[in-house]
């Protein structure tokens, strides 16, 4: 996007504010859109307005049939469990070098440093943070949480949903710029960024004991252009940080409530699928979706319309009863004039309506609601209670495992393997109650050895699954062929089957012997093999000699007609 050319009377503020109105004004297309699926999906989601919190007014009045919000609760249930659970490792650190992994102390170094960031996660917000972006990434196709640091828990997560954040990405796309404009209360404001940061006005609030005003504060985090690589502090860091209060007046000593900056890039903004060079997501299972949910719920209301024409119809009622009461529950009785012309109470018309033609259609709307979230595939794995292999997963429905390919592709690049970095960064800079650091040293072999993440998920690990298939397919193939042909087995190589099935698998690589080991035991072996087979050679020799040292050479026979020659 382009930001505007600022002028030269433009103070810093102002022109945070102008990017601020630029990056808003991108989003503003979206904006409607947004609103609509909110309304029909998650209407507690959404902030479009600086003061749209804590609002406890009824929002799902659009909603007659909550499949889809079923639908999506099961979809972003299903990528936390399947792609980040609490409950099992998901991610390993790895090296670019098989040879170093094959390395007990590197391995060792690297697993802890693994279980070390699993409990960060553990103890902070992290997960309740990433299942909420989640659910924002299939509604709204855009997904966004910023980070920041904790002193007891080593990271926090402040997440946000549509329509309180605008964003900004580079040449290569990548979002690298957030813009967000909220309220916060005079106590939080003063608790966050003391007293003497704040503005004049927010301080006359605190002095008399007016805590609970709520105030406008921006919070833009951007590339910074203008720093001094050399300095450490936190004014020349790539990133710049800045919280401000719009409301204040210009060019007072007290223009920002806090200027500081990050190493990296702290903001996590997924996107489910992205078209050419835009720079919020541009479809999700919840636009996909949007069409048959508005279809549901008219559905709805023309069915119940329906019933109630055909159990509560208008009815025609004679003059003659005029200003009379009409008995219309069960059993009632009302008295008429049966020979008044204008006839007896009836309806005035009949309303047949064929309420299987009605939910047969209801029926497959829904089904085409589930499928665009992929409903079936994480029930199917929720109904085998966590028993399930990724090899098994990936058999009960690989084509919607192969749609889930980009997704999961995108939500290891654009959240998970920056979450990881950013954590293993704030791990290396944060110390433990003693002042030591919260990593154990680590091996001299891994001294500028840039480290890998390698995802080891149901998901990831069912997404490899599917090559196995292949693999199966072509031994069982060869092992059927070798009963005709058994020089075909020479065709494979067991050492690379055994390493390429178990990455497939992702199977733990300490489960693994190592090349040098198995070649060690080999030869231990070949060396066993042969001293057997002496000694059964030796045995054999010796128990002919015994045979021939017994053999009677006193008759005539071939022996003794061959021993008599050798005198």
């Amino acid at each position: 996007m382009a930001f505007p050319t600022p002028s030269l009377q433009q103070t810093p503020r102002d022109k945070l504010l102008a990017t601020l109105a630029a990056m808003k004004n991108e989003r503003a297309s979206w904006d409607a859109h947004y609103a609509e699926l909110s309304r029909n999906i998650l209407p507690r989601s959404s902030r479009f307005t600086v003061s749209d919190r804590n609002k406890g007014d009824r929002r799902h009045n659009n909603i007659y049939d909550n499949t889809a919000t079923r639908s999506l609760r099961i979809l972003g249930a299903g990528l936390m469990g399947g792609a980040s659970s609490p409950a099992r490792p998901w991610f390993r650190l790895t090296t670019p070098d098989d040879r170093l992994m094959k390395y007990a102390p590197v391995k060792i170094w690297l697993n802890e440093v693994t279980r070390i960031m699993l409990g960060v996660f553990q103890r902070s917000n992290t997960y309740r943070a990433l299942h909420g972006m989640y659910e924002e990434l299939a509604c709204f196709a855009t997904g966004c949480s910023v980070l920041t640091d904790s002193y007891d828990k080593v990271i926090h997560h402040n997440l946000l949903t549509v329509g309180e954040y605008a964003l900004a990405a580079d040449h290569e796309n990548h979002i690298n710029a957030l813009a967000r404009e909220f309220e916060m209360t005079v106590a939080q404001i003063v608790a966050r960024f003391n007293y003497e940061n704040c503005s004049q006005a927010v301080r006359n609030l605190y002095d008399r004991g007016d805590l609970q005003a709520w105030v406008p504060v921006v919070h833009i985090i951007e590339p910074r252009t203008n720093r001094n690589p050399q300095k450490p502090d936190a004014q020349n860091m790539p990133w710049a940080s800045t919280y401000f209060e719009p409301g204040a007046p210009r060019g007072g000593d007290r223009d920002f409530l806090r200027v500081s900056g990050f190493r990296q890039f702290r903001v996590l903004a997924p996107r489910w699928a992205v078209t050419s060079n835009d720079i919020y997501g541009s479809t999700c299972p919840g636009m996909e979706a949007l069409g048959d949910t508005k279809s549901l719920q008219h559905e709805n209301v023309r069915k119940a319309e329906g019933i109630d024409y055909q159990t509560r119809p208008p009815l025609q009622v004679p003059t003659s009863l005029r200003g009379r009461a009409l008995d219309r529950l069960p059993g009632g009785i009302t008295y008429y004039d049966p020979t008044a012309p204008q006839g007896g109470v009836r309806s005035m018309f009949d309303v047949n309506l064929r309420l299987d033609h009605l939910l047969e259609d209801i029926r497959d709307v829904r089904e085409r609601i589930r499928a665009a979230f992929f409903t079936d595939l994480f029930m199917a794995i929720s109904q085998h209670d966590g028993k399930m292999t990724a090899t098994e997963v990936a058999a009960i429905n690989q084509e919607q495992l192969l749609q889930l390919g980009p997704i999961l592709e995108r939500l290891h690049d654009e959240l998970l393997n920056p979450l990881i970095e950013i954590t293993f960064a704030r791990i290396l800079e944060a110390k433990g109650p003693d002042g030591e650091s919260m990593l154990p040293p680590p091996p001299d072999e891994l001294d500028g050895v840039e480290l890998k993440v390698e995802f080891v998920s149901m998901l990831a690990q069912a997404q490899r699954a599917i090559n196995t298939n292949a693999i199966d397919r072509f031994t069982f193939s060869l092992g059927n062929l070798a009963l005709i042909k058994p020089g075909v087995i020479d065709k494979l190589d067991e050492d690379k089957w055994a390493d390429i099935y178990a990455d497939s698998l992702g199977i733990d690589p300490e489960l693994i012997v190592p090349d040098r080991k198995v070649a060690l035991v080999r030869e231990e072996r070949a060396k066993q093999q042969q001293a057997a087979m002496q000694s059964q050679l030796m045995n054999q020799g010796a128990d002919t000699a015994a045979k021939l040292a017994n053999t009677d050479t006193g008759r005539k026979s071939a022996l003794t007609d061959m021993t008599a020659g050798m005198r």
